[in-house]
């Protein structure tokens, strides 16, 4: 049974993990004008060890990602292997053509809530490996041209995997609690007309 709205806004509100069709989820995000005032890349530190195994999270993520796993070598240095970039459909060997992308750049983060939040808070969502769709190796060449944008400027070239894209776009706002503007509602709200209503399942983070 899907959750009504109250709930699934009484489980965001506690932490909990709640699971409403995409659409629905688009719905609850909060519509408001965006400010990029104040940001620096520097205060979301990523890449940290969390669980001090040697591996930071980038390491983290391409290990997980990977098609053929890479070899590993002192400090974790990975080597060799082999990776699917969704983004743009190709396969990239050996993980120097590859950048671990924040689904939703660090930016966009700052400007749709996070600047309100602590420094530990920041740091958490830049090393957010508790969501398998917040953090993914694509090619550094689709990274680089997604930069900071959101999906009212900036789609993924692979346009099989845009439905993917949108609907995990959403669930990671949702798990973070972040704000939508009105261009990133209607091009959201555009992209999925073309998608099935599936499901998200959430853990909120805050």
């Amino acid at each position: 049974m899907v959750p009504s709205t109250a709930h699934a806004a009484e489980a965001a509100d506690s932490g909990r993990t709640l699971t409403l069709p995409v659409r629905d989820a688009l719905a609850r995000l909060p519509v408001r004008t965006e400010d990029r005032t104040g940001y620096e890349r520097t205060k979301f530190k990523h890449w940290v060890d969390a669980d001090k195994d040697g591996c930071n999270t980038r390491a983290e993520v391409l290990k997980a990602e990977a098609v053929v796993a890479p070899e590993q070598g002192a400090k974790c240095a990975l080597s060799a292997g082999e990776w699917y970039s969704p983004y743009d459909d190709r396969y990239i060997q050996g993980p120097s053509g590859l950048d671990i992308d924040h689904l939703v750049p660090l930016a966009e983060a700052w400007d749709s809530g996070a600047s309100a939040w602590t420094a530990a808070e920041r740091e958490a969502y830049a090393n957010d490996l508790g969501d398998t769709r917040a953090l993914i190796a694509v090619s550094a060449a689709s990274n680089r041209s997604k930069a900071d944008q959101d999906p009212s400027t900036w789609l993924p070239p692979a346009a099989g995997y845009r439905c993917q894209y949108v609907t995990d776009w959403i669930a990671d706002k949702t798990r973070w609690g972040l704000s939508i503007d009105t261009g990133e509602h209607r091009a959201l709200t555009e992209e999925l007309s073309h998608c099935l209503d599936v499901p998200v399942t959430v853990t909120t983070a805050r």
